[in-house]
């Protein structure tokens, strides 16, 4: 994963004028590449700044937003198996659009699931397209600002963070799995 990573920044920097474009293309790309949201926006903040990440991170997410409700449109198994992460996730609770706007903005939560959530509350193309782009705005400033500050911190003030991130996401993942467990 760190190679790819490194991969994509290398061909992005080479790329010059097309580099913004290749980046949008690579958001649409992520889920295929298995690369977290979180990654994507923060090498954009760390590439672009914040100002040009953040509006092409919003960019990506937004087209991104615009496959997902393609995809699950047009193909059934793929609708059914985000149903089964879905039924995993909240094991049958209702989830209000707040809740999913905030769920966005945070780390490792899987974005094309919850634009299964929004397809569900909303009555029309539309009224989802207008709500994931609100949705994506959060994420995109929030992760943006956060690559363009790591690339100001030292290399031991990042590992700290991302040390601190991990455990986060193992208490996190650790409370979930108690939870379900105790569910059962």
């Amino acid at each position: 994963m760190e190679n790819l990573e490194e991969t994509v920044k290398v061909t992005i920097e080479g790329a010059g004028w097309l580099a913004p474009f290749l980046f949008v293309i690579l958001h649409v790309l992520r889920p295929v590449l298995l690369l977290p949201v979180i990654v994507v926006c923060l090498i954009g903040g760390l590439l672009f700044g914040i100002v040009w990440g953040a509006v092409l991170n919003f960019i990506g997410l937004a087209l991104m937003t615009l496959v997902t409700y393609w995809l699950v449109g047009r193909f059934p198994k793929f609708k059914a198996r985000l149903d089964r992460l879905k039924e995993k996730f909240v094991h049958g609770k209702t989830v209000t659009l707040g809740q999913v706007m905030l769920l966005r903005c945070m780390p490792f939560v899987h974005f094309q699931l919850l634009s299964v959530y929004v397809i569900e509350m909303t009555k029309s193309f539309r009224q989802y397209f207008l709500y994931s782009l609100v949705g994506v705005i959060g994420p995109a400033i929030l992760y943006t600002a956060f690559g363009d500050l790591i690339s100001e911190l030292s290399l031991t003030q990042m590992l700290l963070i991302f040390a601190a991130l991990a455990l986060v996401y193992y208490g996190i993942h650790r409370f979930h799995k108690a939870r379900i467990a105790a569910a059962d």
